[in-house]
């Protein structure tokens, strides 16, 4: 068995089962994610939410999902078939695969590379692709400015996003998550993570992951006071499923990667208790309990409001505080907070 796993059979194998369990992993959260959401945005507003489809309600989502694979596909006239079917499924499949590269402890990731950040990044950036062929395959003027003002929220905070994550980069002196997380292993549990030293950022990085996910107060090209509902309006069934689906596995790997750059992913908060991949999964749900209520109890914005706080205040915001961090690392200041190169400061 020893030697079978060791041919380049075995390996094929191994990395097509991780890969599985990784898909399983999401997607099996991914029910439980939507169930919650609901279920929170039902307590805030002091409704039951989903309670018929199973004990609690837990079987709700699995409802809608067979309601969505049942119904039929209805393409509109005139659309290009090829792109407007293809569309959805880039978003869905580009939302999977950066999962590649979140670690969960430090053996339990797909793939320990050393540009793992840029990895994320530019997945990141080939979302936008998937929301603009969306829009523009429906042959319909009213789904194309939907996806135009997606893409543009989507590019103007991933730019603010960028700036906040060279700063941990910088205190780091590596791009491999590892490397991050393991570089907030100090004597003081939570309080050696990043959240503290990065506090400012925090805040403009949690900000910033609600504006590049389309997440409420931002849903703005598919708000309820839009004529529309964006670039998935001419979608319905398995297609408008995978948009959804998609969008909410961005959204988790937002907290994935807040829980990650700031709270130290599998650490322990307690310096005596045993780091785990539990600790990382309880950050990240807990992360999403924020992103949930941040939708139940903040009012929308209009569309110059969003734009004007990403490129007038994020932007300006998040450079100054990657030359204010350059300034503190090289300098060492505050004990070397800011300088960890040497991992576990």
């Amino acid at each position: 068995m020893t030697d079978f796993l060791s041919s380049g059979l075995g390996i094929a194998l191994v990395i097509v089962v991780q890969c599985l369990l990784m898909i399983g992993f999401v997607m099996i959260s991914l029910l439980f994610l939507v169930y919650g959401d609901r279920k929170i945005w039902a307590a805030v507003q002091m409704r039951r939410g989903p309670n018929v489809v199973g004990a609690y309600g837990l079987l709700q989502s699995v409802a809608d999902v067979l309601k969505y694979v049942v119904k039929e596909v209805v393409v509109p006239a005139g659309a290009d078939r090829a792109v407007f079917m293809l569309a959805p499924l880039v978003s869905f499949t580009l939302a999977l695969v950066a999962w590649a590269v979140i670690p969960f402890s430090d053996t339990w990731v797909l793939a320990n590379i050393n540009v793992a950040i840029l990895y994320v990044f530019a997945i990141s950036s080939l979302e936008v692709y998937g929301v603009i062929m969306g829009g523009w395959a429906s042959n319909s003027k009213y789904p194309f400015l939907g996806s135009l003002r997606s893409a543009a929220q989507m590019i103007s905070y991933e730019v603010s996003i960028g700036f906040i994550i060279v700063g941990v980069i910088i205190s780091t002196g590596s791009l491999n998550l590892g490397d991050i997380v393991r570089a907030q292993d100090g004597t003081y549990g939570l309080f050696s993570w990043y959240w503290l030293p990065h506090l400012p950022m925090v805040l403009l990085f949690f900000v910033s992951a609600l504006a590049e996910t389309n997440r409420p107060p931002f849903d703005l090209p598919e708000a309820e006071s839009e004529l529309v509902a964006g670039y998935q309006v001419e979608y319905s069934s398995t297609p408008f499923l995978l948009f959804m689906a998609g969008e909410y596995i961005a959204i988790f790997l937002m907290c994935a990667l807040i829980s990650l750059l700031f709270f130290g992913g599998w650490l322990s908060p307690i310096p005596w208790l045993a780091d785990g991949p539990l600790w990382m999964v309880a950050k990240m749900v807990f992360f999403f309990f924020l992103f949930a209520m941040v939708k139940a109890i903040v009012p929308r914005y209009r569309y110059d409001q969003l734009m004007r706080l990403g490129w007038k205040v994020f932007l300006p915001t998040s450079i100054a505080w990657v030359v204010i961090v350059a300034f503190f690392a090289q300098f060492g200041a505050f004990g070397g907070a800011y300088a960890r190169w040497t991992l576990g400061g």
